[in-house]
C-alpha cells in the first residue's frame, strides 16, 4: 500500500487550509492499515486533529438506522413491505408508506430539513442553514416534532412513485424502532451493532451537546450588519437532525461497523442482499449508495462543519473511512474542493 498511502497523504496534505481545517483519513486493505491526518484541530492554532478523534458523521447515520430496522425485521417484528402506519399509529401517515420506502426514500413524505425541486423551487424545513441555524442550534427538537412538522407539509410525491432523498424517512423509521420494541433507539443500536463490534466511540447523542474525548473543532461562517463572523460550532444540540444524521463516530469505528456489515456479520445475507439492492434513479439501497454496479457501498454524510467518508468493498476486506472539519456558510462554498478530493482518493483506493 505504500505509493497508495504516500498519495492519499499528500492528497488530505492539498485539501486543507482555505477553509477546510483538518482530515483524519484511514484505509484497511485486507489486513494492512493506514492513518493519516493533515490540518489543524482548532481554527488559528497550529495542534493538529487527533488521529482516531470523535466527529458527527452527519448521514452515515442512516447507515446505523437501516442496518438497526434490518435487523428487527430479521428478528420478525415487522416486515420490509409492512405499512408503517399499522405499526406507528397516531401520525396520519398514508397506509400505503412501507418499512422499505422510509430506508429507500421513496414514501414521498417531505423533507423537514427542506425541499429542493428541479426547477429551483426550494420550499423552506426547520433553520439549517445561515445565521437562523447558528442562532437556534441549542434548541431541542422531539422526533414526533420533526415527523408531524414534516407530516404537515403536502407530500412530494405518491408513495412508491419516484425517489427523493428525505431526513424525515429515518426519523420516522427510528420512531418505529421504539413504538414496536419499547427501548430508544440508542438501545437498540447498542444491542444490535455497538455491543456485538465492541464499539466504543461511537453512541447517539440525543440532546448532549458535546463530542466528548480528543477530537476537530467544526466552524460555520454567516454575514451579520456587513460583518462576516465565523462560529464554533461543535457544540450544538444534534436533535434538529435526529436520526438524518446525529451519531457521534470515529474514523475506527465506521470501519469496524461497515466492514462487519459488509462481511454479513450483522445481518442474514437476504437481508444484506435487500440492503445493497439500489433504486435506479439514485443508486440507494436500504441506507447505502451503492457505486460502480455493486463493487462499491458507502454513505458520506454532512453536517454544519463535518464531512464524513465510508466506503468498502461488498466483501468489507477493503474499506475507507474518515472525516473533514471546515468552515461552513449557507452557500456551501466547500462543497466542491471536497468532492474534487473525494473522486481522487476513490480513484486511488478502489481503481487499482
Amino acid at each position: 500500500m505504500s505509493t497508495t498511502t504516500a498519495t492519499l497523504q499528500a492528497t488530505i496534505d492539498e485539501l486543507v487550509g482555505d477553509g477546510i481545517l483538518s482530515a483524519q483519513l484511514r484505509l484497511h486493505d485486507r489486513g494492512d492499515v493506514w492513518v493519516g491526518t493533515a490540518g489543524v484541530a482548532r481554527l488559528g492554532e497550529p495542534e493538529g486533529p487527533p488521529a482516531d478523534g470523535r466527529f458527527r458523521i452527519g448521514s452515515a447515520t442512516k447507515t446505523f438506522a437501516a442496518t438497526v430496522v434490518l435487523g428487527l425485521v430479521a428478528e420478525g417484528r415487522f416486515g420490509l413491505d409492512d405499512s408503517v402506519a399499522a405499526c406507528l399509529p397516531g401520525f396520519g401517515l398514508d397506509p400505503r408508506i412501507t418499512v422499505r420506502m422510509l430506508l429507500q426514500h421513496t414514501s414521498g413524505v417531505f423533507n423537514f430539513t427542506g425541499e429542493y425541486f428541479e426547477d429551483g423551487t426550494v420550499v423552506p424545513g426547520i433553520p439549517v442553514l445561515g445565521r437562523e441555524w447558528v442562532e437556534a442550534r441549542f434548541r431541542s427538537y422531539t422526533p414526533e416534532e420533526l415527523a408531524r412538522f414534516a407530516l404537515n407539509k403536502p407530500a412530494r410525491f405518491e408513495p412508491g412513485a419516484d425517489w427523493s432523498y428525505s431526513n424525515t424517512n429515518y426519523v420516522l423509521a427510528r420512531l418505529l424502532v421504539e413504538k414496536v420494541t419499547g427501548r430508544s433507539l440508542a438501545e437498540e443500536t447498542h444491542r444490535l451493532i455497538l455491543g456485538p463490534l465492541g464499539l466504543t466511540g461511537t453512541f447517539l447523542p440525543g440532546e448532549d451537546t458535546g463530542v466528548p474525548g480528543p477530537h476537530a473543532h467544526a466552524y460555520y461562517r454567516y454575514e451579520e450588519d456587513g460583518v462576516e463572523k465565523t462560529v464554533d460550532v461543535t457544540r450544538q444540540n444534534p436533535s434538529w437532525i435526529s436520526t438524518g444524521g446525529d451519531m457521534i463516530s470515529t474514523t475506527e469505528d465506521l470501519h469496524t461497523f461497515v466492514s462487519a456489515l459488509m462481511g454479513g456479520r450483522l445481518l442474514p445475507a437476504p437481508l444484506l442482499d435487500e440492503m445493497r439492492t439500489p433504486h435506479p434513479k439514485a443508486g440507494y439501497g436500504l441506507g447505502l449508495f451503492v457505486l460502480r454496479d455493486g463493487a462499491l457501498l458507502n454513505h458520506n454524510g454532512g453536517l454544519s462543519g463535518y464531512a464524513t467518508l465510508m466506503y468498502s468493498t461488498p466483501d468489507g476486506d477493503t474499506t475507507l473511512t474518515g472525516s473533514i472539519t471546515f468552515v461552513d456558510d449557507a452557500a456551501m462554498s466547500q462543497a466542491a474542493a471536497f468532492q474534487k478530493f473525494v473522486e481522487r482518493i476513490l480513484d486511488e483506493v478502489f481503481s487499482r
